[in-house]
């Protein structure tokens, strides 16, 4: 089979396209023909020894996938060959064939594109159970949202709104901006040419926002700081710009913050039933039209590189995805 391989801590542009020999068999696994594969930043941050996993070499990165079954371990029932899935792996994703257990896949409908599925459990997985199970968010709350146009930041902007919130989105430009707003966000702030603070408050009637939801960090969450009524919650997702914050502790003694550091693929380990309930209330949504996951670029397998550096360069919106089948 084919497979994008990183052989050292590296750049996008070092990964290597080789015939490798599929995956092994494990207890209770599934092994998947991968049709698409979802790209994502935790991928540039794998391939350069950055992520909190750091596979042996030669390794494959990729999070997450969509295809079709090809054989179950002889302890698997709950699937059979044939089957369109998706499916949640450690690593390994970028490649032709994966072996995951049963538990991190799920069967997916006749309605749902491959491409839209290979992009749906990482963004729409970090979104729903960091706003549920982590921040709490409510019905009639308002939400901020940071890198509301990339891929978890749009996903947050269409939960909150399917969970009754009100959004003010953050991102970088008109372009973006109105992904967002099409994706329901009730307010929209330029953070190139508006002062976030200033502006949540100025739609919040001073009172500020009741959730912030970062997967951006850097000045953003300084904002963030200034922006969140007394007693809020920050839910801190990731650090997009590159800038790691420090939060200054005084701050969150004055005004009673919560911010939450949140791992969406810890909770594998920490709540896996969580987890699975989670997505199959996102896979209930998908199948009933409440969600529309948005796609803006697609590559060959071959062309994973080009992938990684569209993501990395923000010149994307929504979701990446690498089409194995091109």
């Amino acid at each position: 089979m084919r497979a994008v391989l990183c052989k050292a801590w590296c750049e996008p542009r070092d990964l290597v396209l080789e015939d490798v020999a599929p995956p092994p068999m494990v207890v209770n696994g599934v092994r998947i023909a991968v049709h698409a594969a979802g790209v994502n930043f935790g991928d540039t941050l794998i391939i350069a020894g950055k992520y909190q996993t750091k596979p042996p070499h030669p390794f494959s990165p990729g999070f997450e996938i969509a295809g079709e079954v090809l054989e179950c371990d002889a302890g698997v029932d709950g699937f059979r060959p044939g089957d369109r899935v998706l499916a949640m792996v450690e690593y390994g994703g970028f490649a032709e064939q994966v072996v995951v257990p049963a538990d991190s896949v799920f069967r997916i409908s006749e309605k749902v594109s491959v491409i839209d599925a290979a992009g749906f459990a990482v963004a729409y997985g970090t979104s729903h159970l960091g706003l549920t199970y982590k921040a709490g968010l409510k019905s009639g709350e308002t939400l901020l949202v940071h890198g509301a146009a990339g891929g978890v930041g749009l996903t947050a902007v269409e939960i909150a709104k399917v969970l009754g919130a009100r959004v003010i989105a953050t991102a970088g430009g008109a372009a973006k901006l109105k992904i967002a707003e099409e994706y329901g966000a009730d307010a929209l702030i330029d953070y190139r040419k508006e002062n976030i603070r200033e502006r949540v408050l100025d739609l919040t009637s001073g009172e500020g926002v009741d959730v912030v939801y970062d997967p951006v960090g850097g000045t953003a969450f300084d904002a963030s700081l200034r922006c969140t009524r007394p007693g809020g919650r920050i839910l801190v997702v990731g650090f997009a710009s590159g800038t790691v914050p420090q939060i200054p502790a005084n701050i969150l003694l004055v005004k009673n913050y919560t911010v939450m550091g949140y791992v969406w693929g810890a909770h594998r380990r920490l709540d896996p039933q969580a987890m699975a309930t989670s997505m199959q209330e996102l896979l209930d949504w998908l199948n009933d039209g409440k969600l529309k996951p948005h796609v803006s670029h697609t590559y060959p397998l071959a062309h994973a590189a080009e992938a990684l550096e569209a993501l990395r360069s923000r010149k994307s919106t929504g979701k990446v995805v690498i089409d194995v089948t091109a």
